[in-house]
């Protein structure tokens, strides 16, 4: 009997977003994301998601009269996060008419979705470790229930 072929058709990537957390490890993911964007001559997405529990944190202490701002605190996470995105885009070499960056304040996992859905992402790219170093690797992380959860194919960066 001969073997039948399968005929695998593999989706066309044509926008790469890249999920950051501004980790230690981040910036290694974003120049991966970067040069394979480069490579398949795609589109880049950054997408940053500032959990809501913090901002829920803060405020909470606000509540308790002390002097701080949920609202400013959000506004500052971004500015920082967003010089820190520059820097990275400069260092990596990306085009930046190529690349578009997305600050959102949720809970991680559900606005990550709603970025793909929205943006018509073909193609996550994640770090496997995030702001908790947690010795197991992908348990309970946002990137282990994106990989279940996403409508698209997740990729892993795993520094060396």
């Amino acid at each position: 009997m001969g073997q039948s072929k399968v005929k695998v058709v593999m989706p066309m990537v044509n926008k790469i977003l890249v999920a950051i957390c501004f980790s230690e490890y981040c910036t290694d993911t974003f120049t991966y994301a970067a040069q394979l964007a480069l490579q398949l001559q795609t589109e880049l997405m950054v997408a940053n998601v500032i959990n809501v529990r913090d901002v829920h944190a803060i405020s909470t202490i606000e509540s308790m009269g002390y002097a701080v701002s949920a609202e400013n605190y959000v506004k500052a996470i971004r500015e920082e996060r967003k010089g820190q995105l520059q820097n990275m885009i400069a260092d990596s070499g990306f085009p930046k008419d190529k690349i578009k960056s997305v600050f959102r304040v949720g809970h991680p996992l559900e606005e990550l979705i709603r970025v793909v859905e929205e943006e018509k992402i073909d193609l996550v790219v994640m770090g496997s470790r995030g702001r908790s170093d947690h010795p197991r690797l992908l348990v309970g992380s946002v990137a282990e229930r994106m990989f279940r959860h996403s409508s698209v194919s997740v990729l892993f960066y795993r520094e060396k």
